[in-house]
């Protein structure tokens, strides 16, 4: 599986961009567009060249990340799969391109599209010495607009962007979107219960659609939990000095919240159960709380049940378990 840490040639590139950069304003800048995105705004607040630049210093390691995780789970389900095209809707600076080219080695084909100028020149400068990136089409336009004129993908990911388009927008979106994918759609946003809500409402309408789910569900019925309770997954990874500073942050560490959905044409052979908080583990028992074919619960296994027990003790909170142990009980 692909780690969370970007690529060495994405940190290098990121780096030469550090040199000269007043870290106090891109600090700021960064975090004033933050604050926008949390108010209900979109990238439009990132205007120039150091706007986008502030941004994407700040957010990629977390976006590329929560990406490559939610890829880790596509390709536990599908191992087979080997895309050859990808088309990224709302690519911003190129994060989810560069996740999923670190992912199948097989793409070879790139296409990238979004509205904002500055990430658009950003997303094109990151990539220009990369062996396979630095041939990508990067098309400048409104997503809807843009998508509909793009030829079809094996593989379409839509990252961080549906929750920047209005309630009217996301459904002819969505539909768009999975008419452009030739096998398998991923679409990730941030792990809160309005991301949730939007990933479990596009889920919804693409089953309906004929899609089924690869992960993170291990079904295509309807999501089992009941508010306030929301499916989210987190991925914890390392913080480079620079990043530490932009964010103003003592941690070397963080831990980036998301929820996904990786929709496909096929049905998958097997669905692992998938599970849904960090495992508690005592000196009795390793609880976790599972989501299977059959609903939530709360699997036990018991200390005595050796095997079963050091099996469960490797399970982290967003893992898939394709064989439940006999010995696991509510």
């Amino acid at each position: 599986m692909t780690t969370p840490d970007l690529p060495a040639e994405l940190k290098a590139a990121l780096d030469a961009r550090l040199q000269g950069l007043s870290r106090t304003d891109a600090a700021e800048r960064a975090a004033l567009i933050s604050r926008t995105y949390r108010d209900g705004g979109g990238s439009g607040a990132i205007a120039s060249e150091a706007d986008a630049l502030a941004y994407t210093l700040v957010r990629m390691p977390a976006t590329y990340a929560a990406v490559t995780a939610s890829l880790n789970a596509l390709r536990e389900i599908a191992p087979q799969f080997a895309p050859a095209s990808l088309l990224d809707v709302g690519a911003g600076p190129g994060t989810a391109t560069w996740a999923a080219a670190e992912a199948f080695p097989s793409l070879k084909n790139f296409t990238l599209l979004d509205a904002n100028p500055a990430l658009r020149a950003l997303g094109l400068d990151l990539s220009r010495d990369h062996s396979r990136l630095s041939a990508m089409t990067y098309h400048r336009g409104e997503a809807r607009a843009k998508l509909a004129d793009a030829e079809a993908a094996d593989l379409v990911v839509a990252s961080y962007m549906i929750g920047e388009i209005n309630d009217a927008e996301r459904k002819p979106l969505a539909e768009l979107m999975w008419a452009k994918s030739r096998d398998t759609l991923l679409v990730v946003e941030p792990g809160t219960p309005a991301g949730y809500a939007r990933i479990i409402a596009l889920r919804a309408q693409l089953i309906a659609a004929g899609a089924h789910v690869a992960a993170p569900c291990p079904h295509d019925d309807r999501c089992p939990l009941v508010a306030p309770d929301w499916c989210h997954f987190t991925q914890r990874l390392p913080r480079s000095r620079a990043h530490m500073h932009l964010k103003s942050a003592e941690l070397a560490y963080e831990d980036e919240k998301f929820i996904y959905v990786a929709l496909r044409r096929a049905s998958p052979v097997q669905h692992p159960a998938r599970v849904l908080t960090q495992p508690v583990i005592t000196k009795a028992a390793i609880k976790a709380k599972l989501c299977t074919d059959r609903g939530v619960f709360d699997a036990v296994v018991l200390r005595r049940h050796k095997a079963a027990y050091q099996r469960f003790r490797k399970f982290d909170w967003g893992d898939g378990i394709f064989d439940l142990a006999e010995e696991t009980r509510n």
